[in-house]
């Protein structure tokens, strides 16, 4: 055998492991910054790459959304009012070599952005606010967020807050605030009731009074409504019109004597 055969396998045998070691398959959701001798080089695309080991060093960047759980923050609201607040945040990179270049870890600069960005917002809004109009607060928190993360490459799409933990003795005022303000639309709506239902009866009062003959009819029609029932007691309603000068007539005259002081 040959004796340049041996140094001749040794050295296809290298090549082929240095071939193997440099290929780089780059996925369509990544791009690939990449440093030769320490300096940047152009955007590596979705694709086969080869890079040289030691020459070439490759990082990789996913573009797409990265779903980022807040954890809870302990804010006090400006009334005053101590809150655990947890929020989720969806952001993507735009530019990968920014990401790179601009901070050291992309994503948990951007956690801790917003992370502090939650306290600072949320502890200039009462507790009405924080509860009742979450879509002002999630679009003020994503603004804020964004101007910090746009030099980095990162965009931020949609920041949501989760849940509002309250303390117990708070949620039960809150309870007994909202059952004062039912019980007191209630009353407003009976007052309405009664209003509107007095306002019907005294125009039905005067379309009576215009036709007495018409409310003797509406006397006869009671009548047999309660004969419908199937009552044992019947009660005869008599208008003050016809009561009031038969009792005129049976009670003793005023200027009458009394035998007793004869």
């Amino acid at each position: 055998m040959p004796g340049w055969i041996a140094p001749s396998l040794a050295v296809l045998i290298i090549a082929a492991a240095v071939v193997a070691t440099s290929i780089r398959v780059i996925p369509q959701y990544e791009r690939g910054v990449v440093f030769r001798l320490g300096k940047l080089r152009p955007i590596y695309q979705p694709g086969l790459h080869l890079l040289v080991p030691g020459l070439y060093r490759l990082q990789r960047v996913d573009l797409r959304v990265v779903t980022l759980t807040i954890p809870p923050q302990e804010v006090i609201t400006k009334d005053n009012v101590p809150a655990r607040v947890n929020a989720v945040v969806l952001f993507n990179v735009v530019d990968p070599e920014a990401a790179i270049m601009q901070v050291e870890n992309y994503a948990v600069a951007t956690s801790q952005i917003a992370q502090t960005t939650l306290r600072s917002v949320l502890g200039r809004a009462d507790l009405d606010t924080l509860l009742a109009h979450r879509e002002d607060l999630n679009h003020d928190l994503r603004e804020i967020i964004e101007l910090q993360t746009k030099p980095w490459g990162v965009d931020v799409s949609v920041v949501e807050i989760k849940d509002v933990e309250i303390p117990e003795q708070m949620q039960r005022a809150m309870a007994r605030e909202a059952e004062a303000e039912r019980e007191r639309r209630a009353k407003v709506i009976n007052a309405r009731g009664e209003l509107q239902a007095s306002g019907e009866l005294k125009q039905a009062a005067d379309m009576l009074s215009q036709s007495p003959a018409s409310l003797q009819l509406r006397y006869l029609q009671t009548l047999l409504e309660l004969g419908a029932d199937q009552n044992s007691t019947v009660v005869f309603p008599l208008p003050m019109d016809i009561v009031g000068p038969l009792l005129n007539r049976l009670a003793p005259p005023h200027n009458a004597e009394d035998p007793s002081s004869e």
